[in-house]
């Protein structure tokens, strides 16, 4: 998989690049957070930190495990 970040978002799957369309701001701001610690743990914390800033979920815990199922749903794994 490769994810493209200058420029448009872009996510393209296997050796033919097949392009991948991650839809919501949210949605794609959790691909862009864990493609900038490639191989890292990101904490759940940081997670909703950076994704929700001054306002986070009530449940900040089930708001990161929905969204990582959703992303996991979008590109096919």
């Amino acid at each position: 998989m490769r994810i493209n970040l200058l420029g448009p978002l872009q996510v393209l799957r296997g050796g033919e690049g097949t392009p991948v369309e991650v839809g919501g701001a949210r949605l794609r701001l959790l691909l862009i957070r864990l493609a900038l610690d490639p191989g890292r743990v990101v904490t759940r914390d940081r997670l909703v930190d950076d994704l929700w800033a001054d306002a986070p979920p009530a449940e900040p815990a089930g708001a990161v495990q929905s969204l990582v199922a959703r992303l996991r749903r979008a590109l096919g794994a």
